[in-house]
């Protein structure tokens, strides 16, 4: 889901754009660099389909890929989903690009588990195939994924988020993504295990999906303050759910009784954290992932390497918490520095 100083903006070159078939919706695509270290002395070209083109978190991914296919002489192709879950969108993306002959495609599944036969379909085509910020089911269909660790991110929002209620006993709200989504899923389990709690704990006051939409988000909290107005704290699942259960509290005079935590990284969210609508995120890096991509596709295409993946399945790209209001014994950044480091347009 849904972010750095390496969020990086693509250079402005004089681009010739590489049409792909209508089918794919939300597609766009560039071309950069005109000679790249291919095997064959061509143009590596590298595809990237992200879960949506609307996205701030995606948008930056997509601008870093560009960036650093511009840097290595690389092309680009870019093409999304047209929302989260969208997966047939994402399907023919693949299958395009896998018919204008792409080098490696670079991917955030919308459906880790209906993604995986056509991306098996690239790979026996020889085309490098990667994950970006979400694994596919098993790890399936793909030869490298780099990834933030939900879990331990949604671990550091509960731990923070305990930590500030101290000896209050939570009545905890929790504004989740949408069922069988991985990330969704991994935040929440991590959340819970740093609030030291689980899913049958009385703790829990009510909890509704939000999609990681802002309204969604908004509404969803002012349904649970309705149920249980003692509650004290707040998980989301991202920073759009955050903010938009932070104007639902606003909106019932709670902003001061309540902590909200949360996880992303963006730019508006860590803008929340230093206006007092969040009390903290979890910042990752989507433009780690994307430029370790580009440059493992190019690595691929010079001489047939691939990246050594870890046990866990995927290679971390690091998570950090942001916050003004530092806690004991928890690693944390001010806003300053999240400002300095956040993805999406600078507040």
């Amino acid at each position: 889901m849904r972010s750095t100083s390496r969020t990086v903006r693509a250079v402005t070159l004089v681009v010739t754009a590489l049409t792909l078939p209508a089918l794919i919706t939300g597609c766009t695509s560039t071309k950069s660099g005109s000679s790249a270290g291919g095997s064959g002395g061509g143009t590596v070209k590298v595809g990237l389909i992200t879960k949506t083109d609307s996205n701030p978190y995606f948008i930056s991914m997509r601008d870093a890929a560009q960036a650093e296919a511009d840097k290595m002489g690389a092309q680009l192709t870019a093409a999304a989903g047209t929302a989260d879950g969208d997966n047939d969108s994402q399907v023919t993306a693949v299958q395009n690009m896998i018919a204008s002959g792409v080098t490696a495609i670079l991917i955030t599944p919308n459906d880790s588990k209906a993604i995986v036969p056509t991306l098996l379909q690239a790979q026996q085509k020889g085309i490098f195939v990667a994950a970006l910020d979400t694994q596919t089911d098993g790890n399936k269909g793909v030869d490298a994924t780099w990834a933030t660790d939900n879990t331990k991110a949604g671990e550091q929002q509960g731990t923070y988020v305990k930590a500030a209620l101290g000896s209050t006993t939570p009545v905890l709200a929790m504004l989740d993504l949408q069922p069988g989504v991985s990330v969704g899923d991994q935040r929440h389990s991590g959340f819970l295990a740093g609030m030291g709690l689980t899913d049958s704990s009385p703790e829990i006051a009510g909890r509704q999906d939000t999609g990681g939409d802002q309204g969604k988000g908004q509404t969803a909290m002012e349904n649970l303050l309705q149920k249980n107005p003692s509650i004290n704290s707040v998980y989301t699942i991202n920073e759009p759910a955050a903010i938009g259960a932070a104007t639902a509290l606003k909106n019932a005079g709670k902003t001061d009784s309540v902590i909200v935590g949360s996880i992303d990284g963006g730019c508006a969210g860590v803008n929340a954290v230093k206006n007092g609508q969040i009390a903290a995120t979890v910042m990752q890096f989507p433009a780690k992932m994307a430029i370790a991509g580009v440059d493992a596709a190019v690595a691929f295409a010079k001489d047939g390497s691939k990246p050594t993946v870890p046990a866990t399945g995927y290679i971390d790209t690091g998570v950090q918490l942001i916050t003004d209001k530092p806690l004991g014994g928890l690693d944390s950044k001010d806003t300053t520095w999240g400002l300095q480091n956040c993805w999406g347009d600078k507040p």
